[in-house]
């Protein structure tokens, strides 16, 4: 017996000297495509919302994505700042704009040096808190030409994050052509069903109905979401060990 209770006791006191399980931040940072809504707006859906749902538990999903936010006043607001401060040593920092950056009209936008400019801020303060950058592309609008082929709809802008990520040497996800291809696997008219498209009447958020081409609804923002996902395993980044394994039946 005291043969026993002797083995068990050293078989605890191992448990003692594990090594303490790494855990990971994600961070996100973007404009209303990667946001977290209110209930309000359902079910309008940022893909940074069912992105929480593809990890394990070492890994936290931080989400600062926020409508209408460009570089410029993400870096205003403070926004990147909370990012900065919190993240650590292999931590991620997974970064999409354009979107805003892009339309000259609004307040917060950004002429093209401005834009990567504030990229490459982005890039060197994530590195030099040991964290890891990921350059995102701006995810595409839904538009067809009249011949049915979906259209790149920020060509300028999305060409900037590669460059950029080119010149720094980070990881790239070009999400401006892979949600193209999606949209055009799908069609014209199927590819609508991952959008905030309501008819009058459908949803109590929007009574008089609603035709968004630049927002997701829940389906969209999970194919979106899917497609960040996929990448990461694609390009074999160490985050990808951290991806929920599926239970066996």
């Amino acid at each position: 017996m005291q043969r026993i209770v002797y083995a068990t006791s050293i078989i605890l006191m191992s448990f003692c000297f594990l090594p303490a399980t790494k855990k990971i931040k994600i961070f996100i940072a973007g404009d209303s495509t990667a946001a977290i809504k209110e209930i309000k707006n359902y079910p309008e859906t940022g893909w940074g919302m069912p992105f929480v749902n593809f990890w394990d538990s070492t890994v936290t999903v931080v989400n600062l994505a926020k409508n209408g936010r460009s570089t410029k006043s993400f870096i205003a607001e403070g926004l990147w700042k909370q990012i900065i401060d919190n993240a650590g040593e292999g931590d991620y920092v997974l970064i999409q704009f354009g979107h805003n950056d892009e339309v000259p009209t609004k307040k917060n936008a950004t002429t093209e040096e401005e834009f990567k400019t504030n990229l490459v801020k982005f890039v060197q303060e994530t590195k030099s808190k040991k964290a890891i950058p990921i350059l995102i592309t701006p995810v595409s609008r839904r538009q067809f030409d009249d011949a049915g082929k979906a259209m790149e709809t920020h060509p300028v802008y999305a060409q900037l994050v590669r460059d950029v990520a080119a010149a720094q040497g980070v990881l790239l996800i070009d999400l401006d052509q892979k949600s193209i291809a999606l949209f055009q696997q799908l069609g014209k008219e199927n590819s609508t069903l991952l959008f905030n498209h309501l008819k009058p009447g459908e949803h109590p958020n929007y009574p008089d109905g609603k035709e968004d081409n630049t927002h997701f609804n829940e389906l969209g923002a999970r194919k979106i979401a899917a497609i960040v996902l996929a990448e990461i395993q694609a390009q074999n980044m160490e985050l990808a060990s951290h991806i929920v394994k599926p239970l066996k039946k």
